[in-house]
């Protein structure tokens, strides 16, 4: 069985930084497009950023420009988050998603697999 299984969440300031790494098992995801999701309390699941299989292109929510990175090493099987000046309004739980498709989407219908999400919390 497919599992996606999401690492780093945590409670920080606003202005600082986390990292959140995504590592599927069961099968290797270097041929598929990832993107990391959220959603707030009481709002609907959201997209954040995407990446196709080669490492572009990238997409991001207006939102997270020039603060969040996505990346991904697929020798390691693994998609990051960097994210970076966070914001009160960041948390949410994140969820790792992987899509059959090679290039990135913000669509969340293309995405096949979920992880079980990681909080992160910015107080501010």
């Amino acid at each position: 069985q497919v599992q996606l299984v999401e690492s780093g969440g945590g409670l920080v300031q606003a202005g600082d930084s986390l990292r959140l790494s995504c590592a599927p098992s069961g099968r290797t995801f270097s041929m598929y497009a990832m993107g990391w999701f959220r959603q707030a309390p009481g709002k609907e699941r959201e997209f954040v950023a995407s990446i196709s299989w080669s490492g572009v292109p990238t997409y991001y929510t207006d939102s997270v420009k020039g603060r969040f990175t996505i990346s991904r090493v697929n020798a390691k099987n693994t998609v990051y988050l960097q994210m970076n000046s966070l914001k009160a309004e960041d948390t949410a739980v994140y969820y790792c998603a992987g899509s059959r498709d090679t290039i990135a989407t913000s669509l969340i219908s293309k995405y096949n697999y979920w992880g079980q999400g990681t909080r992160v919390t910015v107080s501010s």
